[in-house]
C-alpha cells in the first residue's frame, strides 16, 4: 500500500449513505454521521463538508454483489455514485466488495450495546458502521491495486 493517508468510505444506499473515515497510518476506520438521500439524490453538500473537513487522498465505495458473485440490485447506482464522487472531488475512487457488510456492522453494534458501550441502534448507525467495515476491508488489501 502506498502512503495514502486519510481515506473516506461510503456505503451507498437509496435512503442513506453511510460514511466512515480512517487512515493508512493507524489502519483504523471510524463511522461518521450518515447522510440522507432525498428525491434529488445524495446530499452532495454534506458529502462536500466531509471531504473538506477530512482532506482524504482516496475515496472508497462499497460495490454490491450477490452471494453468487453477480452484481447486486444497487450495483449500477453505486457505480454511478462512485463516478460522481470522482468527478466532483477530483479524487481517485476505489471499490470494495460490500457483501454482508451491513450484517457484520449490525452484529458489531449489538455487541457494543450488550456491553453497555452504546445506546439504541438506529439504521443510520448501521449504515456508517457498514462503511467502516468496507474501509477496514480496503485497509486489509481488498480492492487495492497489487
Amino acid at each position: 500500500m502506498n502512503e495514502i493517508g486519510c481515506v473516506i468510505a461510503f456505503d451507498f444506499g437509496l435512503k442513506r449513505i453511510g460514511i466512515a473515515a480512517g487512515d493508512t497510518l493507524t489502519r483504523t476506520a471510524a463511522p461518521r454521521p450518515a447522510i440522507k438521500v432525498g428525491a434529488q439524490g445524495p446530499d452532495w453538500n454534506a458529502i462536500a463538508r466531509e471531504v473538506q473537513a477530512l482532506h482524504p487522498q482516496l475515496l472508497i465505495v462499497g460495490a454490491p454483489y450477490n452471494v453468487d458473485d453477480s452484481p447486486g440490485a444497487l450495483a449500477s447506482a453505486a457505480l454511478a455514485f462512485a463516478g460522481e464522487l470522482e468527478r466532483r472531488f477530483g479524487l481517485a475512487v476505489a471499490r470494495v466488495d460490500e457483501r454482508f457488510s451491513s450484517l457484520e456492522a449490525g452484529a458489531r453494534l449489538k455487541v457494543q450495546r450488550a456491553a453497555g458501550q452504546r445506546g439504541r441502534i438506529r439504521r443510520e448507525h448501521v449504515d456508517s458502521a457498514a462503511a467502516a467495515v468496507i474501509l477496514e476491508r480496503w485497509l486489509a488489501g481488498e480492492g487495492q491495486e497489487k
